[in-house]
């Protein structure tokens, strides 16, 4: 199988997704992990696919290496309806991770618990959801205590005309997207010249805002590689010529998502983060695509969540909150999953550390 046969398939599915596709696969194998392709049917029109990660650990004493599987944003199912379709592919797929042994399998597919915030008057819920759940404890699934993507997230229609997304915003949103083009914010569309510039100012934005993240090599690779494929548009805000603001909008099969986002302190007051996010959801209808995932809401829908900000800023522009089941793991070796899980936050918060101590020190030279 290549890159186009796979990509094609997943498209084909109701909700198919960017970390879902070959390109994905292809750099988390830089970093790791050893990607492998899944249908369930026939290549045509498969039933069910899945991108799978697999990922050896070493420990001292064991001859053998462990393994985790991780399918991230999956598996994509024609019909999460179909009782008899979902037990095929979760026995395969618990099948697989005993064959490979692997500690557990992770799963964390898009399927919906609702739309709208719980207690809103257009809060929707969807009983699909909580069905899958319950399915998914009765096979010895745990809800994963590593949540490696964000459960929640914010969804922001793009069929609709530009003057009726401008009216859908809040009236503050609005107005600071017309207030940054009065302003002098212009916005342009980058290229893998500017990706050095971008991870310095991504460097710079988690310093300032407290937040971990990875080496440059790792974004250099996923935006590269995404770049190269044409699906992805690096949108950079500058005044007067000078870069103070950028997102990367990624594109897949008429979707569009907002994974990474950068800005400086220079001129923070003239609210170039408004007009990117406004000429992000122009640029992504432009190139075909019907919807604009901002990537990320809270667990928790009140102040108390870490991101409650970004959310406001989020909600701000006229989305709709979609709520998932989140991700659920397997544990093939009781055991073991118990020792992973609870040395895996200290290694991570080790990690962090050193990543954020990296992070400093780069910004600050």
């Amino acid at each position: 199988m290549n890159s186009e046969t796979w990509n094609n398939i997943i498209a084909s599915f109701p909700e198919p997704h960017l970390l879902q596709t070959w390109q994905w696969g292809q750099v988390k194998s830089q970093f790791g992990w050893e990607p492998f392709y899944r249908i369930w049917g026939d290549e045509s029109n498969p039933d069910a696919a899945a991108l799978i990660l697999q990922r050896s650990i070493p420990i001292a004493g064991l001859a053998a290496r462990l393994r985790v599987l991780y399918v991230p944003k999956g598996p994509l199912l024609r019909d999460w309806g179909d009782g008899e379709l979902r037990k095929r592919v979760l026995d395969d797929l618990q099948k697989l991770a005993r064959e490979r042994g692997a500690i557990f399998i992770k799963i964390d597919p898009d399927v919906p618990l609702g739309t709208g915030v719980p207690g809103d008057a257009d809060a929707q819920e969807n009983p699909l959801g909580d069905t899958l759940r319950t399915e998914l404890a009765d096979r010895g699934w745990r809800f994963s205590d590593e949540q490696i993507q964000f459960r929640n997230t914010v969804l922001v229609d793009l069929t609709a005309s530009e003057e009726e997304m401008l009216a859908r915003m809040k009236q503050k949103t609005r107005y600071n997207v017309r207030y940054a083009g009065r302003k002098g914010v212009d916005v342009r569309i980058g290229s893998r010249d500017d990706l050095e510039l971008l991870y310095r100012m991504y460097a710079e934005t988690s310093t300032r805002d407290g937040f971990i993240i990875r080496s440059e090599d790792y974004y250099q690779s996923v935006w590269s590689t995404f770049l190269e494929n044409d699906m992805l548009d690096p949108l950079i805000a500058e005044v007067d010529g000078e870069s103070v603001g950028a997102l990367m909008l990624f594109r897949f099969a008429g979707r569009a998502w907002y994974l990474h986002g950068m800005s400086r302190d220079l001129h923070r007051k003239k609210m170039p983060n408004y007009l990117l996010q406004w000429e992000a959801m122009r640029r992504a209808k432009e190139r075909g695509c019907t919807e604009y995932d901002l990537w990320g809401a809270p667990e928790v829908f009140d102040e108390s969540d870490s991101m409650w900000g970004v959310y406001r800023f989020k909600r701000g522009l006229g989305g709709t909150v979609l709520r998932t089941i989140g991700a659920y793991d397997y544990p093939v070796r009781p055991m073991m999953y118990k020792l992973y899980t609870k040395t895996l936050p200290r290694v991570l918060g080790f990690m962090r550390r050193s990543r954020k101590v990296h992070t400093n020190q780069m910004v600050n030279n």
